[in-house]
């Protein structure tokens, strides 16, 4: 899935609805500009991401006026004063922090450690019929380990397209966010042992080995108390900002960009 670098993109004129803050024209070509940092597969996606938040920042703007905070000269400042005068966000308590940990118990466990070898068979993703030769000569690469016909290193070390081919196939040790999702989804869930099924990722087929695996172990709630309570502390406080945007925009008046958002840019 390719990501349409639309900053660079023409837009043309007059495909989207005037914005307004209010009285105030949220120009074309400054959304134009801020595309750039919505990266999106349709240009009209980032378009309506890059319009809602200049109307958020020109929204905490007005309100910075009205709260006489024009003397602020940096924006930044002036729109994280706005929020820290306006939002009233409550500590989590001792009793909601507790209640998080133990109806979310997957969440705090320590990472689960997994010794891993592979053999790489390489193939462009765009390369349909080299994958498909890749795949057929991995699935009998796979069969000859599994009847004992081969060793695991000496295949990697012959035919595996990965550096580990040179260390017998041996990656090391890997958790959960050391590989690309493809490879690690399937892999983290192994037992150990050979896998009796090929691994497909954008690389080509991975034959794959689980030579140890050492399972995550729940964490003691005191341990993880303080990454509960800014998690509960941040959950807040993105619902207060989106309910608080939400009063200013009906207070204020916005068109052409629609503010129902799950969690307010700001906050992200």
């Amino acid at each position: 899935m390719q990501l349409i670098p639309v900053g660079d993109a023409e837009k043309p004129r007059n495909q989207f609805p005037p914005v307004t803050v209010g009285d105030t024209l949220i120009g074309e070509d400054d959304i134009a500009r801020e595309m750039q940092h919505h990266p999106a597969e349709e240009v009209a996606e980032a378009w309506h991401e890059a319009a809602r938040s200049l109307v958020i920042r020109e929204l905490l703007l007005q309100q910075a006026s009205r709260l006489k905070l024009d003397a602020i000269a940096d924006e930044e400042e002036r729109i994280a004063r706005v929020l820290e005068l306006e939002l009233n966000v409550p500590d989590p308590t001792e009793d909601d922090c507790e209640r998080f940990y133990n109806a979310n118990p997957a969440r705090f466990r320590s990472p689960t450690l997994m010794a891993v070898s592979h053999i790489l068979l390489a193939a462009a993703p765009d390369d349909v019929q080299e994958r498909l030769r890749q795949e057929e000569a991995g699935q009998q690469l796979l069969s000859s380990l599994i009847e004992g016909r081969s060793r695991f290193a000496e295949l990697a070390k012959q035919y595996s397209a990965c550096e580990s081919r040179h260390q017998g196939g041996s990656l090391g040790q890997i958790s959960k966010g050391q590989t690309v999702d493809e490879f690690e989804r399937p892999v983290l869930s192994l037992e150990e042992g050979l896998n009796p099924e090929l691994i497909e990722t954008r690389y080509g087929w991975h034959i794959v080995r689980i030579d140890q695996r050492i399972d995550g172990q729940q964490l003691p709630y005191e341990h993880v108390k303080p990454q509960v309570q800014q998690y509960l502390r941040e959950s807040v406080t993105r619902r207060a900002c989106r309910q608080y945007l939400q009063i200013l925009a009906a207070d204020t008046g916005v068109k052409g960009v629609d503010l129902e958002l799950p969690d307010s840019p700001l906050m992200q």
